[in-house]
């Protein structure tokens, strides 16, 4: 267990108690809070010497917490956030890319590129909550999340091709899925820089808002999905996920088995319950 000084840039999480949880990291921060966003954990980038960009420690750290909270039956949403003023994620480490062997290269982003399928595939809903610059690799963090929200003054794009290079961490499969092909070749072919409200438009994030207030509204998306059956929520993103990548009469049997699993659940029960006797339901994930 582990306790770390919290700089709340945030009002609600300041009046949440806070409790961490895995062992202590030097630039990531886990932390599990309780009443009254009981259910979500916050991941926290904090490199602030090198703009939270990517290197071995902290993707290292990242890949950790990842498979930890991939087995947490107590978090119900995961918020992916910064506590470096100005940058969410600025990508690579290209300081330390530079003196890396060209031999490390292609294993390293395909570490970069496991991990942030393993995001995706965190069993629940997760949010990235995006201030300042997401960049690159930035960027990809993010799409590997369910949900985005942006401050604005957030600086969103994929510009590798700058460089000579391609986003290589998902980026040229996950971008198109979510904002269409066109839009995604441009931004990748011409390496802009968009921002929030840009993106909110074209379906990069879901919400655009006031700076410095991208995590209160995660905060508040979470709550709302907190309030709700895991279980269900759980299953609804499989089976949304996974028929995405398949023929719709796939995905209606993926659909199919997600629903048969809800049936069994001791949850499914007091949902019932809850709406008969006209009260609050109490999910226990079961």
């Amino acid at each position: 267990m582990f306790r770390l000084p919290w700089r709340a840039a945030s009002p609600l999480i300041a009046r949440s108690r806070i409790r961490a949880f895995s062992a202590a990291p030097t630039e990531l921060r886990v932390e599990r809070l309780v009443e009254p966003h009981a259910g979500v954990t916050i991941v926290t980038l904090d490199r602030p010497a090198a703009r939270n960009s990517l290197g071995k420690n902290l993707l290292g750290e990242l890949q950790d917490a990842v498979a930890a909270l991939h087995h947490d039956r107590e978090t119900r949403v995961v918020i992916f956030n910064s506590a470096v003023e100005k940058v969410f994620c600025a990508g690579a480490d290209l300081k330390e890319r530079a003196t890396m062997p060209e031999e490390e290269v292609g294993p390293f982003v395909e570490r970069l590129r496991a991990t942030f399928t393993a995001i995706e595939q965190l069993p629940m809903p997760t949010i990235a909550a995006i201030e300042g610059a997401a960049l690159g690799g930035g960027l990809e963090l993010a799409l590997g999340c369910d949900l985005r929200v942006a401050g604005n003054k957030a600086v969103l794009g994929v510009p590798e091709t700058s460089l000579a290079i391609i986003p290589g961490a998902g980026g040229t499969q996950r971008l198109p899925r979510l904002i269409g092909l066109g839009r995604a070749k441009e931004l990748m072919f011409t390496a802009d820089r968009i921002g929030s409200e840009r993106a909110e438009e074209i379906g990069l994030v879901n919400y655009a808002v006031e700076g410095g207030t991208a995590t209160d509204r995660a905060l508040d998306i979470a709550a709302r999905i907190a309030k709700n059956g895991p279980i269900a929520v759980r299953l609804a993103k499989k089976a949304a996920s996974a028929g995405m990548q398949a023929d719709i009469s796939t995905g209606m049997d993926i659909e199919r088995g997600c629903y048969a699993q809800v049936i069994t659940t001791k949850d499914r029960l007091e949902g019932l319950a809850a709406f008969r006797e006209k009260r609050a339901p109490n999910y226990t994930c079961e």
